[in-house]
């Protein structure tokens, strides 16, 4: 496996964990911001447009990459939690790290709107009965998800992308 593309091994959940186990994940999406600021901290903007691995994304892309995904993610917990199994759509990830928004934005911005969704995510998700964490959405690649695989899911998604920064960034020091 390449460790440079999934430094902490590539995703494996269940459609169904523990309540102890998603109090666990939910402290992680609820800490990511604060995780997210150290891995970026001090970075110069040619670290910011350099890419985090051999034809992979820049340092900026996946920052802007991560707040993406956690606002999607944000929707889709609410689509599932208000909607009798929506199909809710795929976003084409690549296609939205090549937008301006992605690849010149300063990350500030995302780091800002980070705070605030992963605050209003962590108080949705801490107030869910047992039930709603089997409630589903259907995604276009993925089929029949619960709230509790994409929990997992998001959970690992933020814990990957910083892994990715941090091996970057280690990698950048070690060879200068």
């Amino acid at each position: 496996m390449d460790t440079n593309k999934y430094p902490i091994g590539k995703f494996e959940g269940t459609q169904e964990i523990t309540p102890e186990k998603r109090k666990e994940l939910i402290e992680e999406i609820e800490g990511l911001p604060a995780r997210l600021r150290k891995s970026v901290e001090g970075a110069s903007k040619s670290e910011l447009d350099a890419p985090i691995r051999e034809g992979g994304w820049t340092l900026r892309q996946v920052v802007h990459h991560i707040v993406d995904t956690e606002l999607n993610g944000f929707a889709r917990f609410k689509f599932a939690l208000t909607m009798d199994n929506p199909v809710l759509p795929a976003y084409d990830q690549d296609s939205w790290a090549a937008l301006a928004d992605a690849t010149k934005t300063d990350i500030a911005p995302s780091l800002s709107i980070m705070d605030g969704v992963s605050a209003r995510l962590s108080a949705l998700l801490s107030s869910l009965s047992p039930r709603d964490f089997r409630r589903t959405y259907q995604h276009p690649e993925r089929g029949i998800i619960t709230v509790d695989f994409y929990l997992q899911l998001l959970a690992w998604h933020g814990k990957h992308h910083i892994a990715q920064i941090e091996g970057a960034r280690k990698n950048r020091k070690t060879e200068a």
